[in-house]
C-alpha cells in the first residue's frame, strides 16, 4: 500500500498559536492551566487551560460557531505550510471532536434552526462551504480516542487510494454543560492534573485545536504515519478495562502494521488523564507489550484533556520530538502512582529514534494507538 507522510501540521492552544509555538514552550514547561474564577462556567473555582477569548471571537464573525472558528483557524494554519489544495476532490477533510456546538444547549428554550446546528453534520456543513470542498467532511466522534481514530481513519482511505491528501482537524472548547458533566462523574482534580503520580485524582479540562495533513506525497516530509490500530474493551461506559489488555492489542497491531518490535520503539506519548483508573490500565497495557523500559510522557498537564483534539494535538508534539530528538517531561509527575513499572519522563531529554508511539483510550471502552516514523531523509524545519 501507499506510503502516509505528514506534510504540515498545526495546534492552537493556550501556550502557543503555531506547532512550533507550542513545542518551544513545552521544552521550556510553560502550561496553559491556570486557576479560573469563572461564574459562566462553574460555580466553583477551577483549573482549565482555556483560550483567549478574543483569538477565536474576532475570526470569521457570523455563521460560525466559537468552535467552527477554531477548526478553520487551525486547517487555514495548517495549510500555509503545504502546498495541498484543500478543494482538490483527491483532499478529503476529517474533523474530530467529541462535543461540537453542545454548548449550545446551555440557552435552555433553543430555535429549531439552533437545535440543527448542534449536531456535527451541521458543522461538517459549514466547513465544507467556509473552504469550497469538492468532498464532504468525514466527522470522527468516538470520546477520547477521536483524534487517533481519525488519523487512521485518513491513513486508511489514502493507502487505498481513495484519496491523495488528508486535512484531519480537531477541535472542543470547554463550557458550563461540558465541565459539570465531567464535574458529575467526581472526575476533576482541584489542583492541575499529575498524570501516573502517586498524588494524582482526576483530570483538567482544556481548549485547543489541531491539523494534521497527511499525504500520499511526501513532498519535504521525513514523517509517516506507519501503523495505527483501535480496539474496545467492552469493560465499562466510562471505566477503563483492569487488564490493559486491550489496548496492548491496539499497541501490537499498530507496531505490527508498522513493521516494529517493542524494542524500535524510541519514546511513548501515553494518554495519561491523571485519573486514577486510565493511568493504571495504561502502564499495565504497556507492561504486557514489553514497554516498561521505554520512555513515557503525558502531555495532559500543559495542555489539560483537549478531548476531540488531544490525540491530533499530542501526535503533533510527538511528531516535532521525533523530527528534533527532545523529548518533553511529564509535568506534574513526581512519584511512581501506579502497580507496573514504566519509565516516566520527568524532564527534558535529548533522545534519538526512528519511531514512536502514541496511545489514547476513552469512554465506552475505546483504545487506539499509532506508530510515527522517520523517513530516509533528515527532516529541515
Amino acid at each position: 500500500m501507499k506510503d502516509v507522510f505528514v506534510v504540515s501540521d498545526n495546534i492552537i492552544s493556550p501556550v502557543g498559536k503555531t506547532s512550533a509555538e507550542n513545542f518551544h514552550a513545552l521544552t521550556k514547561g510553560i502550561s496553559g492551566i491556570k486557576h479560573h474564577i469563572l461564574p459562566s462556567i462553574s460555580a466553583t473555582p477551577f483549573y482549565a487551560s482555556l483560550l483567549e477569548k478574543e483569538l477565536i471571537e474576532t475570526q470569521n464573525p457570523g455563521a460560525l460557531t466559537r468552535f467552527e472558528q477554531l477548526l478553520v483557524l487551525s486547517i487555514r494554519t495548517a495549510l500555509q505550510n503545504s502546498a495541498i489544495e484543500i478543494s482538490s476532490p483527491s483532499t478529503i477533510v476529517i474533523i474530530s471532536s467529541t462535543k461540537g456546538n453542545i454548548s449550545l444547549l446551555e440557552k435552555g428554550n433553543i430555535s429549531d434552526d439552533e437545535k440543527e446546528q448542534i449536531g456535527l453534520p451541521a458543522s461538517a456543513k459549514k466547513i465544507a462551504g467556509h473552504f469550497k470542498l469538492a468532498n464532504t467532511p468525514l466527522i470522527i466522534s468516538n470520546a477520547c480516542i477521536s483524534g487517533l481514530t481519525a488519523l487512521l481513519t485518513g491513513k486508511r482511505l489514502l493507502e487505498m487510494g481513495k484519496y491523495k491528501n488528508a486535512v484531519v482537524a480537531g477541535a472542543d472548547i470547554i463550557s458550563a454543560f461540558i465541565l459539570s458533566g465531567f464535574q458529575s462523574f467526581q472526575a476533576i482534580s482541584a489542583q492541575p492534573c499529575r498524570p501516573f503520580d502517586a498524588e494524582r485524582n482526576g483530570i483538567t479540562l482544556g481548549e485547543a485545536a489541531a491539523t494534521i495533513i497527511l499525504s500520499t506525497e511526501r513532498d519535504n516530509s521525513a514523517i509517516k504515519l506507519t501503523g495505527g490500530a483501535v480496539s474496545n474493551d467492552a469493560n465499562h461506559i466510562s471505566g477503563p478495562s483492569r487488564s490493559g489488555q486491550e489496548l496492548c492489542m491496539a499497541i501490537n497491531k499498530a507496531m505490527q502494521q508498522a513493521n516494529i518490535s517493542a524494542t524500535d520503539i524510541g519514546f511513548i506519548s501515553a494518554h495519561g488523564t491523571a485519573t486514577v483508573y486510565n493511568d493504571e490500565m495504561e502502564a499495565k497495557a504497556f507492561s504486557l507489550a514489553g514497554m516498561e523500559t521505554i520512555p513515557l510522557n503525558s502531555l495532559k498537564g500543559y495542555y489539560g484533556h483537549t478531548l476531540g483534539a488531544a490525540g491530533i494535538v499530542e501526535s503533533v508534539i510527538a511528531i516535532r520530538s521525533l523530527q528534533q530528538g527532545t523529548m518533553i517531561a511529564t509535568k506534574g509527575y513526581q512519584q511512581p502512582g501506579v502497580s507496573k513499572s514504566v519509565n516516566v519522563c520527568k524532564e527534558l531529554i535529548s533522545i534519538e529514534t526512528d519511531h514512536c508511539l502514541k496511545t489514547a483510550s476513552g469512554f465506552g471502552g475505546c483504545n487506539a494507538a499509532l506508530v510515527f516514523s522517520k523517513h530516509l531523509i533528515n527532516f529541515s524545519e
